[in-house]
């Protein structure tokens, strides 16, 4: 045999075995077309796997009951359905199926007896396919009956029963009658609350932590606050909450809590850039617990050219300890203002009391001490103010990153009181909202407005760190940081009593992470109210959604004055 022979051998060889080993087609056609059906038969067949024209045949019949189940799932129990088997590349088994009238639900009743019948939380299934008139779905039925069962286990109904639970079918008359009913027994309690581990804790705190009160009403929701809660403490590695009905006296279940505490210290760096700071660096080192109280305390810093600060704080956790805390601030800052011949040396001291609202706003009382030494070009200063103040802060957003809706507000007041520990009279506020909406998944608009204002008995005794400033990457694009800002004789910015400053920015997404922007901002510092004079800017700009936040790359041109286009970078979340 040659060469050439033995090879046309082979392929011939190959070319059988393919056709051989080549997997077998399922076909489904349902006349008239119901795609539902179609694919309920296709999932309950399956693969045919590698089979030729005689296993076909031998498995038709097969098909054939597991088709005629999968149309009784749906309520087609007087489906006519045939089979055939055609030879070829590939093989094919071809279903065919005549779905007929389905049955379709004559009384439906669907109730909960017992307690859980007067829990208003407790919710019945409402779906319009399990209502009198619509098409019997078995699947409907069994998810109905683990939606009763979930409702059950959350709400801490673990003795109950259905005392009937009744699929009856009549698939002559084309009908089907559905009854559920629901014996609830008691609804269990949360018993005592206990903590084991290495916390290194008072059981004082640790109780203060437990968002629920002792004996309530079992709710799962409960326990999974709990455990965030323990989770977002600070404090602890791992959580583990136990709450196990089976260990229930009295319809009572103890809580179990399993803590692991996590390392005491731990310290941060961080570089990052803007075009108003350039490189940034930071760093913080935090002791998370300092004693059985919860105690902590840290340092923060940021080191950038034109500014350079460190922080000290130490927190004391209040009641409730996961978001009411006393905490006693001090920090220094150097500041290079709008230009190199101004500068701010700015120390502070006081404590701040942070606590949550009901309504979910954040609230910061203070009372702060600052002294600052400033240089505003020719003119320089020296201030001490003692500065009660409050914020108030809210915060909704769908996602703490890369948000695709959400809005904040903030609003700042603080003052001072000539004679009490302050060289003037000075009362200072202000006030920002921004928004953000996505629709239809691209496109995505957002809104940001800041006002400012501070009055005083002489504003020459008003130092920097309470005069306002526009211009850069957070408040007017298009002009430089600082830049927008009233001036004294000899040109150099002073900064204003008054802020306004708009920004209306439409984003596009190209793909999952990157989005094209175009914008328009306005704003301006100034002395006066009347008829202020606000600088306007339009851009396009590039957004990448890293995994640490969206990155902002922006070209503006300012509308107002003589300027070409000016570059603009940062970072951060858009809320």
């Amino acid at each position: 045999m040659t060469t050439l022979t033995r090879l046309g051998a082979a392929l011939a060889l190959l070319l059988l075995s393919a056709s051989i080993l080549a997997e077998a087609r399922l076909e489904v056609r349902v006349q008239p077309a119901n795609k539902a059906l179609k694919s309920n038969i296709e999932g309950h067949i399956g693969s045919l796997g590698e089979r030729d024209p005689e296993s076909l045949q031998r498995f038709r019949r097969v098909a054939e009951s597991q088709a005629r189940k999968a149309a009784q799932a749906l309520g087609y129990y007087q489906a006519r359905i045939t089979s055939e088997v055609v030879a070829g590349e590939p093989h094919r088994l071809i279903i065919g199926v005549d779905p007929g009238e389905p049955v379709r639900l004559r009384e439906v009743i669907l109730r909960v007896e017992g307690p859980a019948e007067r829990l208003e939380a407790f919710r019945l299934p409402r779906e319009a396919q399990l209502r009198s008139g619509a098409v019997l779905n078995h699947g409907r039925y069994d998810a109905a009956k683990r939606h009763i069962q979930n409702q059950a286990s959350r709400y801490g109904f673990f003795s109950g029963r259905f005392s009937r639970q009744r699929l009856r079918i009549d698939p002559d008359a084309g009908v089907a009658d559905v009854e559920l009913v629901y014996a609830s027994g008691p609804r269990y309690r949360l018993g005592a609350v206990s903590f084991s581990g290495d916390a290194p804790f008072d059981q004082e705190l640790l109780g203060r932590m437990v968002p629920f009160a002792a004996d309530s009403p079992y709710d799962s929701e409960l326990i999974a606050e709990l455990y965030q809660a323990m989770r977002s403490s600070g404090y602890f590695e791992s959580v583990r909450v136990d709450a196990n009905p089976a260990t229930a006296e009295a319809e009572a279940i103890p809580v179990e809590v399993q803590l692991q505490v996590r390392k005491p210290r731990s310290l941060g760096l961080g570089l990052g850039v803007s075009t108003d700071v350039g490189v940034r660096g930071r760093a913080n080192w935090t002791r998370h617990w300092a004693n059985p109280q919860g105690h902590s305390y840290g340092v923060e810093m940021e080191l950038s050219q034109p500014r350079q600060n460190v922080g000290l704080w130490y927190d004391v956790p209040l009641d409730p300890p996961l978001t009411d805390k006393l905490r006693y601030a001090g920090g220094y800052q150097y500041e290079e203002l709008a230009d190199t011949d101004s500068l701010s040396r700015l120390l502070t001291l006081g404590p701040e009391w942070h606590s949550r609202l009901a309504g979910g706003w954040q609230r910061v009382l203070s009372l702060k001490w600052q002294h600052e030494e400033y240089r505003l070009g020719d003119d320089s200063g020296l201030s001490t103010l003692l500065m009660p103040g409050v914020s108030f802060a809210y915060l909704h957003s769908d996602n703490q990153l890369d948000p695709n809706r959400g809005y904040r507000l903030q609003f700042d007041l603080a003052g001072a009181k000539q004679g009490l520990l302050a060289d003037a009279d000075v009362l200072h506020a202000t006030v920002l909202l921004k928004g953000l909406t996505t629709l239809g998944q691209r496109h995505r608009l957002l809104g940001r407005v800041q006002l400012g204002a501070t009055e005083s008995s002489g504003f020459k005794a008003v130092p920097p760190s309470l005069r306002f400033f526009a211009g850069g990457d957070q408040s007017v694009r298009g002009y430089d940081y600082q830049s927008l800002a009233p001036e004294n004789a000899q040109g150099d910015k002073i900064g204003g009593r008054y802020l306004f400053a708009a920004s209306a920015e439409y984003q596009y997404g190209l793909t999952e992470r990157w989005r094209l922007a175009t914008f328009i901002d306005q704003g301006n510092s100034f002395n006066a109210l009347e008829l202020p004079s606000l600088k306007s800017a339009v851009g396009l700009g590039l957004r990448w959604v890293s995994p640490v936040g969206p990155l902002r790359l922006d070209l503006a041109h300012p509308l107002d004055d003589q300027g070409g286009v000016r570059l603009h970078f940062s970072m951060g979340p858009e809320l």
